[in-house]
């Protein structure tokens, strides 16, 4: 059975219980029909001003025929609730999960226990599949590596593949394989020089071109925040609760902020493009990550899947030139 996603979820359940995980927000993404999507959405009564994600996450649901999602219902988004209620007269079980406010470690293992019940499988099982999936985000964690520390694999190089362990693409054994290929490619190649070297900050990006214009403009991307929380590579030694509980996302902003500047330091970042999602309450943190952070700030928001505004480039362009300015 093919699970969807809305965030990242203790993975390991989903594989341990024989199914495929499938995340929603990839898919819909990655389509090349992303933007019609949202537009089936707001046709169906979503208002203009909701989440494109969300929207594009409802379509994808109907689309590709998806019959059980698991939902986080808190640590993502609260538009979520009024998904699942929109498609209450649509054939498709939901499963809420929720990590708790306080990161209490309890609530957390009663919530990844009651995952467990749902899908018929125990905590051996989950933890037999993390011990599985080990070697595979020791995999990505030299593909970072070799992203920041030997400039060898670009921003959007690092962000697909790092993206993509929130469901490994449904398949583990061909993502591995994969994952296998690319470093064998990548560890021949010489690294270019760059005007800048900058991070990536808050919720992936919507926009199809972000990375290339970034690229183009001389800015290596060294540092994707969330994505690299989804690798769960930070905590790759711990155990399965723990990973969980130390998995910055759904939490406060504050362990994020730590996470940010001490990657911020040990990459030796020289600006942060904070990408916000449009009428997403994660918005209101933009101020903190200014007065947090030690180092140049762009703020970029955008709205529905598509290209980088003319106005967007703009700014980025501008951004280039103050931080080589600086150097």
């Amino acid at each position: 059975m093919r699970v969807g996603l809305t965030s990242t979820i203790p993975v390991e359940v989903v594989l341990a219980a024989g199914h495929t995980p499938v995340d929603l927000n990839n898919v819909f993404v990655a389509s090349p029909e992303a933007g019609r999507l949202v537009r089936d959405a707001e046709a169906a009564g979503y208002p203009r001003n909701a989440c494109s994600w969300v929207k594009g996450i409802y379509s994808t649901i109907l689309q590709y025929d998806i019959s059980t999602v698991i939902v986080v219902t808190q640590g993502d988004c609260s538009q979520m609730h009024a998904m699942m209620e929109t498609l209450s007269d649509a054939d498709v079980q939901f499963i809420a999960f929720a990590y708790p406010w306080d990161r209490s470690r309890r609530q957390l293992k009663r919530e990844m226990q009651r995952l467990m019940r749902a899908f018929d499988t125990d905590w051996e099982a989950a933890t037999a599949v993390q011990e599985r999936l080990r070697p595979l985000r020791a995999k990505i964690a030299r593909l970072d590596d070799m992203t920041w520390q030997d400039g060898t694999v670009t921003g959007y190089e690092n962000h697909l593949y790092q993206v993509s362990c929130s469901d490994f693409t449904g398949d583990v054994e061909r993502f591995e394989a994969d994952v296998d290929g690319f470093l064998q490619e990548a560890a021949g190649r010489r690294a270019p020089s760059y005007r800048a070297r900058i991070g990536l900050v808050g919720v992936p990006p919507i926009y199809s071109d972000l990375y290339q214009f970034l690229e183009q403009l001389g800015l290596h991307v060294a540092f994707n925040e969330i994505q690299r929380q989804f690798t769960m590579v930070p905590s790759l030694g711990c155990d399965l609760l723990t990973q969980y509980q130390c998995y910055t996302y759904p939490y406060d902003i504050f362990a994020r902020l730590e996470d940010i500047a001490t990657e911020a330091a040990n990459r030796r970042l020289e600006g942060i493009v904070h990408y916000v999602q449009s009428f997403c309450f994660r918005q209101i943190h933009d101020h903190m990550m200014r007065r947090e952070l030690d180092c140049p700030v762009l703020t970029l928001e955008g709205d529905r899947p598509g290209a980088l505004t003319a106005r967007d480039k703009l700014r980025l362009e501008a951004f280039a030139e103050t931080l080589e300015a600086r150097r």
